[in-house]
């Protein structure tokens, strides 16, 4: 009988199965345990001309595995790349790009410095301190008396976004009086800001714009007065002539 069907015992079998749990970390799940294995191999060789051949046979092999990247600028940058990162940097070959190196590939990103600001009035926003500290820097004036008052409409729009009620004037203008350190004083003013209707409408129009789209509504074929279905057409089933 030929060695090559010799019958194996289902009890060896099953006892050396490969399980997950014993595998090596794969360093890169998105290529499989087959390339991982492949790179391993290719690592391997001692032979410069073989491993360099090897590795770009790998290549190529990852450019199919991703055929809708290889429009995208530095593609064969970014499979050498990950070549280099997968083979945990043992791998020896002729790259057409810098090799990369273990420490840059773990420099972490500076922290970003984020605004820490915490108003005392949250509803109006920073964007209303900011308006409020250039309108401070004005000539008093026609274009700063317009400055405050759309700041001011700005405030009880967004103060009505947030109450859903209805606010005074005053209370706004107290509000500014605070937020600009008693330099923008409306208090005994007879100014009008817009109304209260008005503004909430504007809220719930542009509130709607920004709501995702539901599905589609589906359009019955039932009389709405009736209740009935709408009668057919004469010439609805009609043969194209």
């Amino acid at each position: 009988m030929n060695s090559k069907y010799i019958k194996e015992n289902s009890n060896d079998v099953v006892h050396h199965l490969e399980y997950n749990a014993e595998r090596s970390h794969l360093i890169i799940p998105e290529y499989g345990r087959h390339l991982q294995k492949l790179i391993d191999q290719a690592t391997k060789i001692e032979d410069d001309v073989e491993r360099n051949k090897a590795a770009k046979y790998i290549i190529q092999v990852m450019g199919s595995l991703n055929p809708h990247l290889r429009d995208v600028p530095d593609f064969q940058h970014k499979l050498w790349d990950q070549i280099f990162i997968m083979s945990d940097f043992k791998l020896v070959a002729d790259s057409p790009y810098p090799i990369p190196s273990r420490e840059v590939l773990q420099l972490k990103p500076d922290v970003l410095s984020y605004p820490q600001n915490f108003p005392k009035y949250r509803y109006y926003g920073n964007n209303i301190k900011y308006m409020i500290d250039v309108a401070n820097k004005w000539e008093d004036g026609e274009m700063k008396s317009a400055l405050v008052k759309v700041i001011a409409n700005h405030m009880k729009k967004s103060y009505l976004s947030w109450n859903k009620d209805t606010v005074k004037d005053d209370v706004i203008f107290e509000h500014l009086y605070e937020l600009s350190d008693g330099k923008l004083n409306l208090l005994q003013s007879t100014e009008e800001l817009l109304n209260t209707t008005d503004l909430l409408r504007t809220n719930k129009r542009v509130s709607n714009k920004i709501s995702p789209a539901g599905p589609p509504k589906i359009q019955s074929n039932k009389n709405t007065k009736t209740g009935k279905p709408n009668p057919i057409h004469k010439n609805q089933n009609r043969k194209p002539l």
